[in-house]
């Protein structure tokens, strides 16, 4: 049985992923760690501990402890975050890679799964079906970091024999988390928004068309590909994934179908010009190919479950 190890897990992805592993392997065969507090989400659910992500020595002590044998490591500062503190976003976004890419090989970690992001894409590469090896000039820390992560993964799969796997993660939406400083967030906050208040003003413009992906087809891709063989993946850095391509107007008629009243504005601000360097879809067919991946939500169906879902709540 694998004892599993998420670093960064009072994120938005991190939340539903502890969830999904939990279900999937056990609560006690999960353990949840962040360097925040416990996430009212995960209380209750199973072994939860604040852990940095950056220190080494107490990860290793960890996962010598608690006999770790698989680590998620989502820690991380995100696009419009990074951009405030670039120097920080560098040091926690790289040092955890690297030291958990080391603790892999010191401790013989059967697997490891790392996020990517389309953040390291930039304005140069095609936009359109943005393809698995392209261009890729990446404006941003966070893209710059991710991207350089994804050629340590290589490194250290192709030099060590390292199983570690990663996605490129479009933006992501949910209804159980918040948005975490993310140029896509205002695909999250326009549905809370829309039924606190009926109104949302996005900080991107009309006609941004950007690649997104409801938070179930997240998590179903990494578990999937955390499951796939190892002898069908042909790549160590990171597999495009992809599901819904929309601008903010798509998101807000498709919010006006169930709230008619519900108006949308614009404010673009310091983020439009992250979001104009990103594609606008993503060609996924190195993932379909090698582990079968396939997303279940388009707009209208993401659309339905999340109002039904923060109405509930």
């Amino acid at each position: 049985m694998s004892n599993i190890l998420i670093l960064g897990a009072c994120g938005q992805i991190g939340v539903e992923l502890t969830l999904a592993l939990r279900q999937k392997w056990g609560a006690d065969h999960v353990f949840a760690t962040d360097l925040a507090a416990e996430h009212p989400l995960l209380q209750g659910t199973g072994p939860f501990a604040q852990l940095d992500a950056t220190d080494k020595d107490a990860i290793g002590a960890f996962i010598r402890k608690e006999g770790i044998t698989q680590v998620y490591l989502l820690a991380a500062l995100l696009s419009a975050t990074g951009e405030k503190a670039p120097m920080k976003a560098w040091d926690i976004n790289m040092r955890s890679l690297l030291q958990v890419l080391e603790l892999g090989v010191e401790e013989k970690l059967e697997k490891i799964f790392w996020p990517s992001s389309i953040a390291v894409f930039g304005p140069t590469t095609p936009k359109v079906d943005t393809p698995q090896q392209t261009v890729v000039e990446p404006t941003t820390v966070y893209g710059i970091s991710k991207y350089a992560g994804e050629l340590w993964c290589q490194y250290y799969f192709d030099r060590y024999g390292l199983d570690v796997r990663s996605v490129r993660y479009p933006g992501l939406i949910s209804w159980k988390g918040q948005p975490g400083g993310g140029t896509t967030d205002y695909a999250v906050a326009i549905y809370h928004e829309s039924l606190a208040t009926g109104t949302y003003t996005s900080f991107l413009g009309e006609g941004t068309v950007l690649p997104m992906m409801y938070m179930d087809d997240a998590i179903r891709a990494t578990l999937e590909l955390m499951e796939a063989p190892a002898e069908t993946l042909s790549t160590r850095m990171a597999y495009n994934i992809a599901a819904i391509s929309f601008a903010p107007e798509e998101i807000g008629r498709s919010i006006q179908a169930h709230l008619p009243e519900f108006k949308l504005s614009y404010a673009p601000d310091s983020r439009q010009a992250i979001a104009d360097s990103w594609p606008q879809s993503i060609d996924d067919s190195l993932a379909r190919k090698d582990w079968g991946w396939k997303p279940q939500f388009d707009l209208e169906a993401m659309t339905a479950d999340m109002l039904k879902n923060l109405k509930n709540g």
